[in-house]
């Protein structure tokens, strides 16, 4: 059987990882038709937009997508790729699985947390007003009129939806998670105690649909509280569901836990099979065309998609080869040895060529 799959070259290191990302998948010996689109700055020039028509249809079409790192603009310039796509082909569940690899430099061991992230809503929605816009004045006014509360005139102001609706999928995503993965355990993360019409919807909302599912255990814990928990004592936690704002910090603290973006894979699943496979870090363009950073980020997330897309011994098969290049500790790149500056280490495509040896051994 073939599969038809959009790859989303991405900018910075993007195409370069995502290339090597695609001889690895193939050498699993999974037939896949890769079709090549853009995003990002690089296509910004040709096409006015960091997100071409065509690279949505291409997702729409093949339902599945391997994305590499798009770069964000921090502070001004067009809004993030990343979450455009996610509401464009409405992929409500960000699933990033955060793993310890033997080889891997952390200071932690036994990681194996899972965090369920909304997709489509809370701070992340988009829906902002600009300082010193009649529109936003507007809004200060009208806010003043409703609620009596005061806010000063030069603010730029970010809405904060958060429904029932998205939160029972997200969270009854996060169930059908744990069981389909033989997991004990689902947290809810929020902020209920200061947000109490967002995050004590989210709250309420997940404490209903946890009903649902008595065979596993649920608790909830306030973010800051379990920022400090992860540090501390990351053993009592297994699926973590989180609105949108939160889920992407505490992911980033969980790739943390296990040695970093580095080995940080991701997935965005929507509804009737589509879904968008992603690296959790960005697409550092200062390394861009240097054949130096770690593809292991993308290629672990094209291991999901293989999983997502029924094909679990290739998937196995690709996650052992990773783990056994990762543990050998001969070829990987800089970040993956002790001493970041051993000259020993290898370049991208090398630890690509590496992984792909492995897998013929498997």
């Amino acid at each position: 059987m073939s599969y038809n799959v959009t790859l989303i070259m991405g900018d910075g290191i993007g195409p370069e990882i995502a290339k090597v990302t695609q001889k690895v998948i193939d050498a699993t010996g999974v037939k896949i038709n890769w079709e090549e689109v853009e995003a990002g700055i690089d296509v910004m020039a040709k096409e006015g937009t960091p997100l071409p028509e065509k690279t949505l249809a291409s997702c729409r079409k093949n339902k599945v997508a391997l994305k590499a790192p798009v770069t964000t603009p921090v502070g001004t310039g067009f809004r993030s790729v990343n979450v455009a796509l996610r509401q464009q082909l409405g992929l409500y569940a960000c699933v990033r699985p955060c793993r310890s690899y033997e080889g891997v430099r952390s200071k932690y061991e036994n990681i194996d947390l899972v965090i369920v992230r909304e997709n489509t809503e809370d701070l992340y929605a988009g829906i902002e007003f600009e300082k010193g816009k009649p529109e936003t004045q507007k809004l200060i006014n009208t806010i003043k009129e409703l609620g009596g509360k005061n806010i000063k005139d030069d603010s730029g102001i970010s809405i904060k939806p958060i429904s029932v609706t998205g939160t029972e999928k997200i969270v009854d995503y996060a169930f059908q998670y744990a069981k389909a993965n033989k997991r004990k355990k689902v947290s809810a993360i929020h902020k209920a105690n200061i947000m109490k019409f967002t995050d004590g919807l989210f709250l309420a909302t997940a404490r209903a649909v946890a009903k649902k599912y008595p065979e596993i255990e649920f608790n909830d814990v306030i973010v800051d509280n379990m920022s400090m928990q992860l540090v501390q004592k990351p053993e009592l936690y297994d699926v973590l569901v989180l609105p949108n704002l939160y889920g992407d910090i505490l992911s980033d603290l969980c790739a943390g836990l296990v040695g970093g973006l580095g080995v940080a894979p991701g997935a965005n699943i929507g509804e009737n099979g589509m879904a968008v496979f992603e690296a959790t870090h960005g697409s550092a363009p200062k390394y861009k065309g240097l054949n130096k950073v770690n593809p292991c980020a993308l290629i672990l997330s094209g291991m999901l998609m293989l999983r997502h897309l029924g094909e679990l011994k290739a998937a196995d098969k690709l996650e052992k080869a990773i783990m056994s290049v990762i543990k050998s500790g001969k070829d990987v790149t800089y970040d993956m040895k002790p001493d970041r500056n051993d000259p020993t280490a290898v370049g991208t495509k090398e630890m690509g060529e590496a992984i792909i040896k492995e897998l013929a051994k498997i």
